[in-house]
């Protein structure tokens, strides 16, 4: 099975199933998951919720509203402004 297979088999039950099991380093039967097998769950957690999710469910997803309701950091909307210094 490819990736590309893996991800459009997978079920919503399924990827419940990795990402808990990448959290907790152990598959709900308790086997341990090799260093490997996370690294190739966690992918296709990622791939996943990149496919599926709003933006604001994915792993790894960073909520930078303050609570005025402005953002932490640069506006990624905002244009930039270049200033160009002459010596």
């Amino acid at each position: 099975m490819t990736f590309e297979e893996l991800l459009e088999s997978m079920t919503p039950e399924i990827h419940a199933a990795m990402k808990q099991a990448v959290e907790l380093g152990k598959w709900p039967n308790g086997q341990r998951l090799g260093e490997e097998e996370r690294k190739a769950c966690l992918q296709a957690v990622i791939a996943y919720d990149a496919k599926h999710l709003p933006e604001e469910e994915r792993v790894g997803f960073i909520d930078r509203t303050k609570a005025d309701g402005s953002q932490h950091g640069p506006n990624k909307n905002a244009e930039d402004i270049i200033k160009i210094l002459n010596h």
